[in-house]
C-alpha cells in the first residue's frame, strides 16, 4: 500500500492520479515508479511501445509518460496514435535536451518533456502541471463566459472553442495557451510569460515548448490568428 508523503497530490480520500509509464530501461522504469508512488500516484508500466499501446487501451490513464527510443513501437509513434484519438496529457522522456527528440516529441502531440537523467521532483512538478491544465471546472463554477474575436469564440467555463459554427478539438495545453492569448487580444505575450502561465516553468525555460504549441494551435484555429512578434513573443490578432 502506498502512503502519500507530505506534498503528495490531492486529498487522502481522492483517488490517486493514474500514470502510465512506458519505458524500456529496467532501472529507470523501476526507480521512476517507486518515486511516483511515493508522491501518491498510481503507476502502471510497460516495457515497449506495443505493450504501452495495449495498456493504454485497457485503461486510459490520467497522464502518459513516454520514452522516445523503444523497441517494436517508438514513443513518437505511440504519442501520435494516442493524440489522434484522445487529449490525454503526454510527457515525453528524452535523453537529448538539445536534440531533435524534443521538437519531434512536441510536434507528435506531447504536452511537455523531461530530460534524462531527471530529478523525480522535476517530473512530479511537470505531472502536476499537466493535471492542472487538464482539470475541468465544476458545474457550480460554470457561467459560460464567452470571448469572441472575429469568428473565433471561446467559452471559458465549458472550455469549448469554435471557429464559426465548427467546434475545434484542442488538447488541455493548447486550450490553456489559447485562453492566455484570447484574454488579451492584440497584446503581445512573451514566450517566458507563456511558459510561466501555461507550463509553470521558471524564467529561462525552454521556449521551444511554446513555439511548437503555437504552431499546433495555428493549424487548428487558423494560421493568421496568432501573430509572431519577432524576438519577443505572440499575440492574438484582433
Amino acid at each position: 500500500m502506498t502512503v502519500p508523503v507530505p506534498g503528495a497530490l490531492g486529498h487522502p480520500d481522492e483517488p490517486a492520479p493514474r500514470i502510465l509509464l512506458v519505458e524500456d530501461d529496467d532501472v529507470i522504469r523501476e526507480a521512476t515508479t517507486m518515486a511516483l508512488e511515493r508522491y501518491g500516484f498510481s503507476v502502471r508500466t510497460a516495457t515497449d511501445g506495443l505493450t504501452g499501446r495495449t495498456a493504454y487501451r485497457a485503461e486510459v490513464p490520467d497522464v502518459v509518460l513516454l520514452d522516445v527510443m523503444m523497441p517494436f513501437l517508438d514513443g513518437l509513434s505511440l504519442c501520435r496514435e494516442i493524440r489522434s484519438v484522445a487529449t490525454t496529457p503526454i510527457i515525453m522522456l528524452t535523453a537529448r535536451a538539445d536534440g531533435i527528440d524534443v521538437v519531434q516529441g512536441l510536434e507528435a502531440g506531447a504536452d511537455d518533456y523531461v530530460t534524462k537523467p531527471f530529478d523525480p521532483m522535476v517530473l512530479v512538478a511537470r505531472i502536476r502541471a499537466v493535471l492542472r491544465r487538464a482539470a475541468l471546472p465544476t458545474p457550480a463554477e460554470t457561467t459560460h463566459e464567452l470571448t469572441t474575436v472575429g469568428d473565433l469564440t471561446v467559452d471559458h467555463d465549458a472550455l469549448v472553442v469554435r471557429v464559426g459554427d465548427v467546434p475545434v478539438d484542442l488538447t488541455p495545453t493548447e486550450l490553456r495557451l489559447l485562453l492566455e492569448l484570447v484574454d488579451v487580444p492584440g497584446i503581445v505575450l512573451s514566450r517566458d510569460a507563456l511558459l510561466r502561465r501555461v507550463w509553470d516553468y521558471p524564467a529561462g525555460g525552454d521556449t521551444r515548448v511554446v513555439d511548437v504549441h503555437v504552431q499546433r494551435l495555428r493549424a487548428k484555429i487558423g494560421k493568421d490568428r496568432i501573430e509572431t512578434v519577432r524576438g519577443f513573443g505572440y499575440k492574438l490578432v484582433r
